[in-house]
């Protein structure tokens, strides 16, 4: 399918406003330069019952986290949510809006979790991180109102890995049970050459020149592309996974990436519900406020959040 016109009109307002490349920042200013382009978004306009910032320990430290509680009754099921961002740029703040929807949405609790971020805490503080903030939460949900048997993980694009790591991580070590692994446009594979990285390398926002830029500063040491806990879609044996949601994007040079790894799912027995957004560019997910495939593929995980959580 061609691009959808609607989200063609968005990247040319990016273009008209002299939108840069987040290669061609350092890190601060990539930060920075995401940050504005979320302020720029209209906001969620979700009401809930509270939202609460705490601190949790972690393996350097303590890690912060969100917590968004909707209204209703509790006890309520819990997604633990990892943002995207390349490892390098996001935030919990940025990623508010995006929550916030989520967690009205699916009448869930969502967990924010403010993982450390390279090229100052490179690969594997990341994970270390997400992890630790699972444990925490599978421990003390019911101090917040959540339920620990009705555990979700999630996260777009890194944090898709980041999602998928934890899902990996748990099994092995017989626990946190989690009852779904949401992956929205997944790295899953870092340096595989795809088809979409080719056909997408430039004009879709995410370029190769930024996939680059975040995994050079990401991973330090080559070796470490074998290892899961930076490319799930390396490990062993992907059995005994929980049930998979995985989204993608048409014009996304990660489409391939999370695709392959759906289908990797699905062979080793996993269950997995698997949508391509056609005529969507990465990024999508965050902009549920502005684009009707935001917004589509957003209802789309609040439906699979539903099912997973009731």
């Amino acid at each position: 399918m061609p691009l959808d016109p609607q989200t063609a009109d968005f990247l040319q307002m990016l273009a008209d406003a002299g939108a840069k490349p987040f290669s061609d920042l350092p890190p601060s200013e990539s930060r920075r330069a995401f940050s504005t382009l979320i302020s720029m978004l209209p906001p969620s306009q979700a009401q809930l019952a509270n939202v609460e910032d705490r601190r949790v320990p972690g393996p350097a430290g303590d890690i912060p986290i969100r917590i968004y509680t909707p209204k209703g009754e509790g006890p309520f099921g819990v997604l633990v949510y990892v943002h995207g961002g390349g490892f390098v740029i996001g935030s919990v703040e940025d990623y508010d809006p995006t929550c916030r929807e989520v967690c009205a949405g699916a009448g869930c609790i969502v967990v924010s979790v403010e993982y450390r971020l390279a090229p100052e805490h490179p690969f594997p503080a990341a994970p270390e991180d997400a992890f630790a903030a699972l444990n925490w939460v599978a421990k003390n949900a019911s101090s917040f109102g959540g339920d620990p048997g009705r555990l979700v993980v999630g996260g777009d694009s890194a944090g898709g890995n980041l999602a998928a790591v934890m899902a990996q991580r748990a099994r092995n070590a017989g626990g946190p049970e989690l009852r779904g692994q949401m992956l929205i446009y997944p790295v899953t594979n870092v340096g595989e050459e795809t088809d979409s990285l080719r056909d997408n390398a430039e004009g879709y926002l995410l370029t190769r020149a930024d996939m680059d830029y975040f995994a050079g500063h990401y991973v330090t040491d080559e070796a470490a592309l074998e290892n899961p806990d930076l490319c799930p879609a390396r490990a062993d044996s992907l059995a005994g996974l929980p049930p998979a949601w995985v989204a993608t994007c048409e014009f996304d040079p990660l489409r391939d990436d999370g695709e392959a790894y759906a289908q990797a799912l699905q062979k080793a027995g996993v269950e997995v519900h698997s949508k391509r957004y056609d005529g969507a560019i990465h990024g999508s997910w965050n902009f549920f406020s502005s684009l009707e495939l935001g917004r589509q593929l957003m209802d789309d995980a609040i439906d699979w959040l539903k099912t997973r959580l009731s």
